[in-house]
């Protein structure tokens, strides 16, 4: 019988373990979701219609009047309009329905 020790894992082995595992956690908990919320705007910014009501980034609560293939045009009061890129609409705060009728709230406006 040979009277050498056991070898010992290495430290390589030791630290890729732990290692792999912060990084599922980190995927689960950052990036996963950052992913789900980029498709659901892109869905959004895709569903856009007219009279649809939005809010920009900037925080500016509009009704979509035109969309172009990169921009919007916002109505944001009577005979004021402005053109936003469509990257620039943060949200949708209500859509009509497509029956007619009361718009479905998709988020109440104080």
């Amino acid at each position: 019988m040979s009277d050498q020790p056991a070898a010992a894992p290495s430290l390589v082995q030791g630290m890729l373990i732990p290692l792999a595992f912060m990084f599922v956690i980190f995927y689960l908990i950052v990036f996963r979701p950052q992913q789900q919320a980029q498709k659901s705007h892109a869905a959004m910014l895709k569903n856009l219609r007219k009279n649809d009501e939005v809010v920009t980034t900037g925080g500016m609560f509009g009704t979509v009047v035109n969309m172009k293939s990169e921009s919007v045009t916002l109505r944001v009061d009577d005979n004021v309009r402005v053109e936003v890129e469509r990257s620039a609409i943060a949200r949708l705060v209500s859509s009509p329905k497509a029956s007619g009728g009361e718009p479905a709230t998709a988020e109440k406006r104080s």
